[in-house]
């Protein structure tokens, strides 16, 4: 499962040194190594957090394990020791990117912080993705998703919406869209250091990140100076906003426009609700729309989810069934354009994973690599940066580096 020129993709050629773990920078890297970068993935010698989290067949290779770490190559090194910390700087001068996340002092605690590393590389893109902008009052301060999440309103909007308790999103939500902003910060790094010569020092702050993406739905009237209303988008808050409980199920759709307005009014048999100063433009609408969607939920409930599912799709109005995760799996869609990936991992047998995102008329993208097993790259990374065959044997021997043994499960 090596790089092929075939299968390379269009990344082919950059060259990522990743030490973060868990969920959120190893994300960033998923993405731009199914995009071809050549991503080596720096681990302690205790592995990566998510490696232990279940289902698994054997220890040490979790399933969020093996989707957020295909497409990368793991070599151990403890970096709380000077051998491994100078095996760290020798393939810092070798790669584009350094990603890191944890807070930026356990890395200058490390001795690899920015002037530590850029000193070997300048043309380094240092990037560290973590949870609070260093020039705030939070700066230094741990973080992890469902804090995020907390820290911005994600749960109180869910709670304003459903009238429930607040609760989290249950995805790792924080984690995968601050990963997918390190992704283009890295990008957006390696592009400026190719054009100049010269790297930089970046960071990508999770809460910073997630507050521009609520923030950017909800500031709403504060928008303006002074406010010209509360904050919130009416819409996305409706209590009525969910899918429709139909006679025999659920529904999701969403009627938008003033065509699928009077699309539906007209399916109803109601089409002077058209008429309705509530309901008789965008504007009014938007004003109106806990009744809008009462109305909808009203009218959802007399009938079937197939009926509904049918008569959307002949009025062109967007509608779909409300899929659990076992049908996102079977969905006829999915399974003929090849989301779902059928692979053989050499220690842990058959496996799915979700595929790549995206068609690459010229750069097709693949995944080229199982997920490793712990130091399963070691010496191949090792030798690459210019080090003895001796001299890693010396790591090896100290305990500074560690590999996995072949033909050996984790």
């Amino acid at each position: 499962m090596k790089t092929t020129q075939s299968s390379a993709g269009p990344l082919d050629g950059i060259r990522i040194l990743d030490l973060s773990s868990v969920v959120m920078g190893p994300y960033a890297t998923q993405i731009l190594g199914d995009l071809g970068a050549d991503v080596i993935k720096l681990e302690s010698p205790a592995g990566d957090n998510m490696r232990a989290v279940g289902p698994m067949r054997n220890p040490g290779m979790g399933a969020m394990y093996l989707h957020l770490n295909r497409n990368k190559r793991s070599i151990v090194l403890d970096l709380k020791t000077p051998q491994g910390r100078q095996a760290c700087l020798d393939l810092a001068r070798t790669v584009d990117v350094l990603l890191y996340n944890v807070r930026p002092q356990a890395m200058a605690r490390l001795g690899l912080g920015y002037a530590e590393v850029s000193g070997v590389n300048p043309k380094l893109v240092y990037v560290g993705a973590y949870g609070f902008g260093n020039a705030g009052p939070y700066g230094g301060r741990p973080a992890y998703d469902d804090l995020i999440q907390g820290m911005t309103a994600i749960p109180s909007l869910y709670q304003q919406n459903s009238g429930d308790v607040p609760r989290y999103a249950p995805l790792t939500l924080a984690d995968r869209a601050v990963g997918m902003q390190a992704a283009i910060a890295i990008l957006a790094g390696v592009i400026q250091a190719r054009a100049s010569g010269q790297g930089q020092e970046i960071e990508v702050p999770m809460f910073e990140a997630m507050a521009q993406l609520v923030l950017g739905d909800h500031l709403g009237g504060a928008s303006f100076s002074p406010p010209e209303g509360p904050t919130g988008y009416a819409r996305l808050l409706a209590p009525y906003r969910r899918p429709y409980a139909t006679s025999n199920g659920y529904v999701s759709v969403l009627i938008y426009n003033d065509k699928h307005w009077s699309r539906f009014f007209q399916m109803i048999g109601r089409p002077g609700l058209l008429e309705d100063e509530r309901f008789s433009s965008h504007t009014a609408r938007a004003r109106h729309i806990d009744e809008a969607y009462c109305l909808v939920s009203d009218v959802m409930a007399t009938n079937t989810s197939e009926h509904w599912l049918q008569a959307f799709s002949d009025a062109d109005i967007p509608a779909a069934p409300l899929y659990g995760v076992d049908d996102l799996i079977a969905d006829p869609h999915l399974r003929q354009v090849g989301m779902l990936k059928d692979l053989q991992h050499p220690s842990e047998g058959a496996i799915r994973s979700p595929a790549p995102v995206g068609s690459y008329s010229k750069t097709p993208l693949s995944i080229r690599r199982h997920a490793p097993r712990l130091g399963e790259h070691t010496q191949e990374v090792l030798r690459e940066a210019g080090l003895a065959d001796e001299a890693i044997a010396g790591l090896l021997g100290t305990g500074a580096a560690a590999a996995a043994n072949k033909g050996k499960k984790p």
